[in-house]
C-alpha cells in the first residue's frame, strides 16, 4: 500500500501529468482537495473507488482515512491543486505518514504561476531585466510570514514577483511595492488560471485597484514586474549566430570543437 501525493495542476483537466493520471487510475481510494480539483479529474478514478472530498476535514480526519486504506491494503491517490512543493500542506501529512511508517510517493504538478504566465503570454525572466522569480504570499489566517520575508524585502531586488493567496490584500501589496517598482510598473492578476472561467486584468500599480472593482477576492494570482510588459529587452546570447557553445562551436579552435552533441 502506498499513498500517492499528486499535484493536480492549476485547474485544466488536461494539465494533469500522465504519471498523475496513472496514479489516480491505480488507486482504490482518492482524497481530493475540494473545489480546487476539477470534477473531470476524478473520472480517472477506478470503478468503485472511494472518493473523499477533504475540504471539510481536519488533518486528523485525513490521516484516519489513510490509515484505514493502509489497513485494507489499498493505495491512496491524494490530490492537491497546483504543485505540491508550495502551499500544499503536504509537509505536515508526510510527517504523520513517516511516523506511522506508511509509504508514499510524490508526483509534481503544473504550478499556478506557470499557468498564469502562459495565460498572460509572457516569459517571467528576460535578459538584463529580470532573472529571478519570487514566489511569495502575504500573511493570512492559516499561516503567518517569517519576519524577514516581506514584500518590501523582495521588492528591493526588482525581481518578477508572483504573489499567491493575496488578492484580498491588494491595497497593502500596492503600498509595499510602489516605492521600489514605481507606480507605472506592470501588474497582472489572473483568476482561476487555466479554468474555463479564467479572468485576467492587466494594469499598473497605480491603476490596478480601480481595475478590479467587482472582481472576485480569492483564487487569484498577482504578478508584478517589468517583464510583464517589456518589448525592448535585449536578446539572450543563447541563440545568437556568433555565440560559441557546445552544441554550435564557431570554429575548429573552439573549446567545444569535437565534443559530442
Amino acid at each position: 500500500m502506498t499513498v500517492h501525493f499528486i499535484g493536480a495542476g492549476p485547474g485544466a483537466p488536461d494539465l494533469l501529468t500522465l504519471r498523475g493520471r496513472d496514479r489516480i487510475a491505480g488507486s482504490p481510494v482518492c482524497l481530493y482537495a475540494g473545489s480546487l480539483i476539477p470534477a473531470a479529474m476524478l473520472d480517472h478514478c477506478p470503478p468503485g473507488a472511494r472518493i473523499v472530498n477533504t475540504a471539510p476535514m481536519s488533518l486528523d480526519d485525513i490521516i484516519a482515512e489513510i490509515q484505514s486504506a493502509h489497513e485494507a491494503g489499498h493505495d491512496v491517490a491524494r490530490l492537491h491543486s497546483g504543485d505540491l512543493s508550495i502551499w500544499s500542506a503536504m509537509g505536515e501529512q508526510l510527517r504523520r505518514l513517516r511516523a506511522l511508517d506508511i509509504p508514499f510517493t510524490i508526483t509534481p504538478g503544473v504550478p499556478a504561476f506557470a499557468a498564469a504566465a502562459a495565460a498572460l503570454e509572457v516569459e517571467l525572466t528576460l535578459p538584463e531585466l529580470a532573472q529571478s522569480v519570487v514566489l511569495t504570499r502575504t500573511p493570512g489566517r492559516a499561516s503567518t510570514m517569517p519576519p524577514a520575508e516581506t514584500l518590501t524585502a523582495f521588492a528591493a531586488t526588482g525581481a518578477t514577483l508572483t504573489i499567491h493567496l493575496s488578492v484580498h490584500n491588494l491595497a497593502q501589496v500596492v503600498t509595499d511595492l510602489t516605492p521600489h517598482y514605481g507606480s507605472d510598473c506592470p501588474i497582472a492578476i489572473v483568476w482561476r488560471a487555466s479554468w474555463p472561467d479564467q479572468q485576467i486584468e492587466r494594469a499598473t500599480l497605480a491603476t490596478i485597484a480601480d481595475a478590479i472593482v467587482g472582481k472576485p477576492d480569492r483564487t487569484a494570482l498577482i504578478l508584478v514586474g517589468q517583464a510583464l510588459a517589456a518589448q525592448d529587452f535585449v536578446e539572450s546570447s543563447l541563440y545568437a549566430a556568433g555565440y560559441d557553445r557546445r552544441f554550435r562551436p564557431q570554429s575548429a579552435d573552439s573549446k567545444f570543437a569535437g565534443h559530442d552533441i
